[in-house]
């Protein structure tokens, strides 16, 4: 099923709906300031062992999460102040951080090195999701084969998801992906939409 969402004010309904949907375990798809993500509530582990299905993924390759904000992140990792100075520059924005994780995060999320990957995503409908459902969201781009679907039909298509909330085509970059270590050092382990800081 697929919904049409306005991207700029999303309909709280609407949002609604797809939150409800999170909550009974569900698989959504939805627009990020960069691409489509696929996602679940972060707290449910059946619905994440689907997203990994629904992807065709392996279950040692990472998910990262959206978080609705910086004070979030903090309740989920380890943030020296090197990284939060450098975050509270950067966040919302098309950058997902690998941080040191605490121990809130599902150990299905958790990679052998103890880390998470955590973003705060600049778009309208992706925070009221996170707003109305109040907690973290799994987010794992919306791509078949490496290559980015950014058209929400052809999302409704190729994946067997609960809901898509169509917010318009898509661009076609990831988020920038920085690294930091216990001590603050920062390592860019991908080159995205975001700037490299």
């Amino acid at each position: 099923m697929r919904l049409l969402v306005h991207p700029v004010t999303p309909e709280p309904r609407k949002i609604a709906r797809a939150v409800e949907i999170l909550e009974r375990g569900g698989v959504i798809g939805y627009p990020t300031d960069t691409v489509y993500g696929i996602g679940c509530d972060l707290f449910d582990k059946k619905a994440i062992e689907r997203v990994y299905t629904v992807k065709g993924m392996r279950r040692d390759q990472p998910l990262a999460f959206l978080c609705a904000d910086l004070s979030d992140i903090a309740r989920f990792a380890l943030v020296s102040d090197e990284a939060y100075r450098m975050m509270r520059r950067l966040v919302p924005g098309p950058y997902t951080f690998i941080l040191p994780a605490t121990r809130e995060v599902p150990k299905i999320v958790v990679l052998k090195q103890k880390t998470v990957g955590i973003r705060v995503p600049d778009h309208p409908i992706a925070q009221a999701l996170l707003r109305g459902l109040g907690h973290p969201i799994i987010s794992t781009s919306a791509s078949k084969g490496g290559e980015i679907v950014t058209d929400p039909e052809d999302i409704e298509d190729l994946f067997l998801l609960d809901l898509v909330l169509d917010g318009g085509p898509s661009g076609q970059d990831a988020s920038t992906v920085l690294k930091f270590g216990e001590g603050g050092a920062m390592e860019v382990v991908r080159e995205g939409k975001g700037a490299v800081p």
